[in-house]
């Protein structure tokens, strides 16, 4: 029989409102402060553009890059900086916090209620189209400013588009179908994170029901039951695509949905959904290069490489899963990995991608990482 633990790890550092989390271990005090420090208050400063939106892309003197918005990202830093407010970070994160979702609100809410999910710096609208996956982040952020208050605000909002979204998106076979007409596990997999948020912030009953819908969407159909790997890309029944496309895997997704799967096993004693979490962490380990250690961006259900560069966030997915899965020899290796990422000239950017000689591209940091990276600082600070 499994021994759940009574106490629900997630990506937030704390179970309630009053009391931060002490660190617990020495790569916890490390990103903290580097966190703290460096990138919060790099990003709430240059990263915010005068015209009231989040910059995209900082380079390596730490000004900003100018680049078109992507929806995503506005969500992400709205989460970021709300997150860091509950982590206990000091800085003005209350004032920073809603410009993301500001920006979304006032250029890139369609008709129908779902957010459009690219605009230029000015706030033109440059692709109309509304990725499931974009209303996610989006669901995401408003969970996290729910928690600080204006309770009923943020979940009357998120309520609402996750009722669009139900309505425009809903597949008869389950699930939902992304806005270009594919069938993926990616943007359920957020989808997810964001119901699993709202549970923790008390939501309305609808975000457990959708979180278990997801779940079970991934236990029968995203998760091949003989070589217990996660496939991106189906058909419209849910079976793996033809050719190559069904075949591709993404060994940090199968960290992200062990993270997640364990966070549902926790919340509802789930013993099929914990068994998952542990057969994709396991998963995910074979797709760590031998040679320069990190998690490579995606390989054939083989883990045969496809590609063998390794960007940051599949790092970040891996020290998740290992904080909540309690692997402290896979914590130490995926902080200790995660890390050379971060080790810039200036302190608060990161170096996204490498390549297959362990080497790093010279390019601006994206500020979609921060996302990623504020969850790993939070995993590391849940670890016991």
């Amino acid at each position: 029989m499994l021994a759940f633990s009574t106490k629900t790890r997630h990506c937030s550092a704390r179970n309630n409102t009053d009391k931060v989390v002490e660190l617990q271990t020495d790569w916890g005090r490390k990103y903290w402060d580097w966190l703290a420090e460096y990138a919060l208050p790099l990003w709430a400063t240059t990263g915010v553009d005068a015209e009231g939106g989040f910059e995209e892309l900082l380079g390596s003197d730490g000004r900003p890059a100018k680049a078109p918005r992507r929806s995503r990202v506005q969500a992400r830093q709205s989460f970021v900086f709300a997150h860091a407010g509950r982590l206990g970070w000091k800085g003005p994160w209350e004032q920073i916090a809603p410009v993301g979702l500001d920006w979304l609100d006032r250029h890139c809410r369609r008709e129908d209620g779902l957010y459009s999910t690219l605009s230029a710096p000015g706030g033109a609208v440059m692709d109309a189209a509304a990725m499931t996956y974009d209303q996610a982040f989006v669901l995401l952020a408003m969970s996290e400013l729910h928690r600080h208050g204006a309770r009923g605000r943020w979940e009357q909002k998120a309520l609402g588009l996750l009722d669009r979204v139900q309505i425009l998106r809903r597949h008869p076979a389950g699930g939902f179908v992304e806005q270009d007409g594919r069938f993926l596990s990616n943007p359920h997999m957020h989808l997810l994170e964001a119901c699993l948020a709202w549970v923790e912030a008390d939501g309305a009953p609808v975000w457990r029901d959708v979180a278990g819908e997801i779940v079970n969407l991934a236990l029968d159909r995203f998760i091949d039951p003989g070589k217990k790997v996660l496939r991106e890309i189906f058909d419209s029944e849910w079976h793996p695509a033809p050719g190559g496309d069904g075949e591709t895997v993404e060994p940090g997704h199968q960290f992200e949905w062990a993270w997640l799967l364990e966070r549902w096993a926790r919340q509802t004693r789930n013993v099929r959904a914990h068994d998952a979490a542990v057969a994709l962490f396991a998963a995910g380990l074979r797709g760590v290069d031998v040679h320069h250690g990190a998690v490579t961006d995606e390989t054939d259900t083989d883990f045969a490489p496809r590609r063998a560069t390794a960007r940051l966030w599949p790092q970040t997915e891996w020290l998740k899963a290992a904080c909540i899965l309690n692997d402290t020899v896979q914590r130490d290796a995926a902080a200790a990995m995660l890390w050379r990422y971060l080790e810039t000239p200036k302190a608060g950017l990161w170096r996204d991608k490498m390549r297959e000689d362990g080497s790093f591209v010279a390019e601006p940091a994206p500020a979609s990482s921060l996302y990623h990276i504020i969850c790993a600082v939070a995993a590391l600070k849940e670890a016991a």
